[in-house]
């Protein structure tokens, strides 16, 4: 079955095989970092985009080494470098308040990080001049989004890993139905895809996705958001579940009610917001692979890089990562976030106590004239 008439296996088996027996440790790894919990997952993140970096860096000193740029690799490390003190500087000032107010070090840096980030990067900027847009794109792709991604765990990890999960969910299953279904092409820069490998990815995506979000909607741990405990010097993930994360019924339309003969059911709201969140990773996340075989193919070259043998470069695994970042964020923003009062009170520490109090008077008389507070609280005033 899996050979040719000299006996040997087709690279088309051989290829499937070599993928897939690599895709079991990858997998592996994703949950054993995830067991390790929030700082496991932010190394992974950087570890990931360090290597992404490092491919797409690659290949533009191929690019601009003609042009005998000094410096390129070396410089192009040192926007890296600068770029991520900015974001993870200020995640630190808003994640990690209490910390920072009782290191002084940490109070001048946080307080005069914006002016120090961008003096570093003036200083590198007047190095380069104008010679290193490759570099800034570079940055714009894998840096700025692969923070969207620690921003979406500080949110709960369910917002971390069901996104991450779906997009490989959607890569495995679309590459399997295309595998042993696919006939039609899909589109001309990826020459493999198919539209049936497509289409069976987004219904399975969209099952499995709804699936994986109702089980974890039960965990604490996945659906708390990720706080910095200043007293234990720790992440903690232990809160009341949102009401996102609560079970609610729901009626059904009329037309369902006659089918499956159920009035009503009782699901998660987060499962509902999962159908969202896999439409985009089947439907237009794959457009992030898109642009990728479209950027080899401009320049030649089958994978970023050989690091996973079936897989090509780490690039390769994660392009439609960074676009499904994006999106959760945004969708984030838009449709669940409200005000984040663990934030706000990392904020309030970074105040002067005099400021600190003068909140503290303003907020109790508002309460006080809304009638929130109770009779002995309002005595004591």
């Amino acid at each position: 079955m899996f050979q040719n008439e000299s006996g040997c296996i087709p690279y088309r088996w051989k290829n499937y095989w070599i993928r897939g027996v690599l895709s079991i440790p990858m997998i592996s790894s994703f949950f054993l970092i995830t067991y390790m919990g929030p700082i496991a997952l932010i190394v992974a993140v950087m570890g990931v985009q360090i290597k992404c970096f490092h491919e797409i860096i690659t290949i533009g000193y191929r690019v601009y080494h003609s042009y005998e740029l000094p410096w390129f690799r070396t410089l192009s490390w040192y926007f890296l470098i600068c770029v991520n003190y900015f974001f993870y500087g200020e995640t630190v000032a808003d994640y990690f308040g209490g910390l920072v107010q009782r290191e002084e070090p940490l109070q001048f840096l946080a307080r005069y990080h914006r002016f120090i980030s961008f003096a570093l990067y003036l200083a590198g900027e007047t190095v380069l001049g104008d010679n290193f847009a490759w570099t800034h794109v570079t940055l714009l792709i894998v840096v700025t989004q692969s923070h969207l991604v620690i921003q979406n765990l500080f949110e709960g990890m369910i917002w971390f890993i069901v996104p991450i999960s779906i997009v490989i969910c959607n890569d495995i299953m679309a590459y399997l139905f295309g595998f042993f279904f696919g006939r039609t092409p899909l589109i001309k820069l990826s020459p493999k895809k198919t539209w049936e490998g497509f289409i069976g990815g987004f219904f399975s995506t969209v099952i499995i996705g709804f699936i994986m979000a109702h089980l974890m909607s039960r965990f604490q741990y996945f659906v708390c958001p990720v706080e910095f405990n200043s007293e234990t010097n720790r992440f903690s993930v232990e809160c009341e579940p949102s009401d996102l994360f609560v079970m609610q019924e729901y009626t059904l339309p009329a037309v369902l009610q006659n089918a499956l003969k159920w009035e009503t059911v009782n699901l998660y709201p987060f499962a509902i917001h999962s159908v969202f969140l896999s439409s985009f990773a089947s439907l237009i996340g794959p457009f992030g692979g898109f642009f990728a075989s479209g950027f080899k193919r401009a320049f030649k070259i089958k994978d970023f890089a050989s690091t996973i043998p079936g897989h090509g470069g780490i690039m390769d695994r994660f392009d439609c990562q960074y676009l499904m970042a994006t999106f959760t964020h945004v969708y984030i923003g838009s449709f669940v976030r409200g005000p984040n009062p663990s934030k706000v009170f990392q904020q309030l520490l970074m105040l002067q106590p005099e400021q600190q109090l003068g909140i503290f008077h303003t907020l109790h008389s508002h309460l006080r004239e809304r009638g929130m507070l109770p009779p002995a609280a309002t005595q004591t005033e």
